[in-house]
């Protein structure tokens, strides 16, 4: 019967691109048949964020350190190499005490929900309406988080930690206080929660959420940016205003798109201060 399953799912996966056909055969092969679904699902899921993370986000500290870039620094100041290790150490803790037993604790709410690891893999179409429901539902819920943990209270006792860094870099991302990863890590995991979508679906979700929001903390505005070419995503330059301000003014709220702070009027003064510079650079360029 087992044999019978994977015979299917190798031809389900002839619907896939093919570039992706023969790498994903063998790969999603190998993985069911020598792990379980636990392992996948906790471990697997582990493994990959922490590859994702520390890949995408190191590079940044290197860049700082050398000076490499500076002139897309969006802040002149620099981290010392003591708070950037201070961050790592961090990050090191909560992920091994905090992350892990989450995962591994919400693993039967997945399962009962409807996750599974085993072939077929689902096609592209139902991939990507899922991710796309993900983006929405996290952007909603964080935004409103995100909002209560900077009433007065919230803020001095737990989110005040991931203001530590008023000139973030891309592993500062994920440096918060133990509450605050259980708060707003439920708007991450809500979206699949409510679907019970395949674990490469998940997998999915978590790199491109992982690289977005290292991407918003990694304190540079290249001309390759994704906030250059999508007016709707936010981006470093919109993320790192809110980290600079007092927590009573910051604004920009937003996690990875910014309507929602556009529709509560909560990005007024990050709009305001980008109209006066471009004021400014005009002035400049007609003066030259």
């Amino acid at each position: 019967m087992q044999e019978d399953c994977m015979y299917l799912g190798m031809k389900k996966l002839h619907s896939w691109p093919d570039p992706y056909i023969f790498s994903s055969r063998k790969l999603f092969y190998y993985l069911v048949t020598h792990f379980s679904d636990f392992q996948l699902a906790c471990l697997g899921s582990f493994f990959i964020h922490e590859s994702v993370f520390f890949l995408s986000g190191l590079p940044y500290i290197y860049l700082e350190r050398a000076g490499w870039l500076s002139k897309y620094k969006i802040q002149t100041k620099n981290n010392t190499p003591a708070a950037q290790e201070k961050c790592i150490t961090r990050l090191l803790l909560y992920h091994f005490c905090v992350n892990l037993p989450v995962m591994i604790c919400s693993y039967p709410v997945f399962r009962y929900m409807g996750m599974r690891s085993s072939l077929p893999l689902p096609s592209w179409k139902v991939i990507s309406t899922q991710i796309m429901f993900y983006f929405i539902i996290e952007d909603f819920v964080f935004y409103w988080g995100h909002r209560i943990l900077h009433t007065k209270w919230l803020y001095k006792h737990v989110h005040s930690v991931h203001h530590e860094y008023a000139t973030p870099f891309g592993l500062t991302s994920e440096y918060a206080h133990p509450a605050e990863i259980l708060f707003l890590g439920f708007a991450t995991i809500i979206g699949p929660a409510i679907t019970g979508p395949h674990l490469i679906t998940l997998w999915l979700w978590m790199v491109l959420r992982v690289l977005e929001t290292v991407e918003a903390h990694c304190g540079y505005h290249f001309p390759w940016s994704l906030s250059n070419f999508l007016p709707l995503y936010g981006g470093a330059d919109f993320h790192d205003y809110h980290h600079r301000l007092l927590y009573t003014k910051s604004g920009n709220y937003s996690s990875t798109f910014i309507y929602m702070d556009w529709i509560f009027g909560t990005d007024e003064g990050y709009r305001k201060l980008k109209a006066l510079k471009t004021i400014g650079e005009e002035t400049v360029e007609k003066e030259t």
